[in-house]
């Protein structure tokens, strides 16, 4: 464990120049399986310069490691334990501001969750909403907002960034015709950008409306947090925006 995300970094090298890369330089002879890294990440509320960042990115970009941030208890516990089973080493990332607010029941037995298959937590038709972590939270209530002025959204969790669910994604794009990506980290080279781009290169003539990145800020991380946070307001505005294109 690595309290929090934020120090991370003296890690880096080990991590990606080493753990990453050791099943493929040795063949398969050897590997760095069940060796997963836990991290609190992302906003609390107070956490200012280092201790809101979100990571995820730094990450994603090195073959060998998965990537996974998980959106609730049930979720972080079969993911989890899928992560400890797998060949390559794992980031495993818990936004923090879950430990406070997320409550439901956990099944005691154990149980893995599949890394790359996205879950589906509302059905729509007009647009999809593609998310992970605690920004699920933030998606559902700009969501149940819109859902009062007529409009459909499907929201997708990813689970885990990488592998990511390009299938799912997909065929949810293809069926809505919109997409808006979103995520706490900065927009600029944030994973946002993967997903939108395989969107508008595999969607492309499905597409009403060009998708759309709502994100953190390219700033660092401030201690005013609503102001640099893709908070329900500015994903309302959003879905209107893409909604009316």
């Amino acid at each position: 464990e690595i309290q929090f995300a934020d120090y991370i970094f003296p890690a880096f090298d080990q991590l990606v120049n080493e753990a990453a890369k050791f099943r493929y330089r040795t063949g398969g002879t050897f590997d760095c399986g069940g060796l997963v890294v836990r991290t609190p990440c992302s906003a609390v509320g107070h956490g200012g310069l280092y201790h809101s960042q979100s990571v995820e990115g730094y990450f994603a970009h090195t073959p060998g490691l998965k990537v996974v941030m998980p959106s609730s208890p049930c979720e972080a516990k079969g993911l989890l334990l899928q992560c400890i089973e797998e060949e390559d080493p794992c980031i495993f990332l818990e936004p923090k501001i879950l430990y406070r607010t997320a409550v439901e029941n956990v099944n005691p037995g154990y149980y893995t969750l599949p890394l790359g298959k996205a879950r589906t937590l509302r059905e729509g038709k007009d647009l999809t909403m593609i998310t992970y972590g605690s920004q699920v939270y933030q998606a559902i209530k700009a969501i149940d907002r819109v859902a009062k002025d007529g409009i459909s959204v499907e929201l997708i969790d990813l689970r885990s960034i990488v592998p990511w669910d390009r299938e799912a994604v997909i065929a949810s794009v293809m069926k809505t015709g919109r997409c808006i990506v979103t995520h706490e980290a900065p927009i600029t080279c944030g994973f946002g950008a993967e997903i939108t781009a395989v969107i508008a290169s595999d969607c492309f003539l499905h597409l009403e409306a060009p998708p759309k990145r709502v994100c953190g800020l390219d700033t660092p991380f401030p201690l005013h947090e609503k102001l640099y946070l893709p908070n329900e307001h500015k994903l309302v505005e959003a879905i209107h925006e893409v909604v009316k294109f």
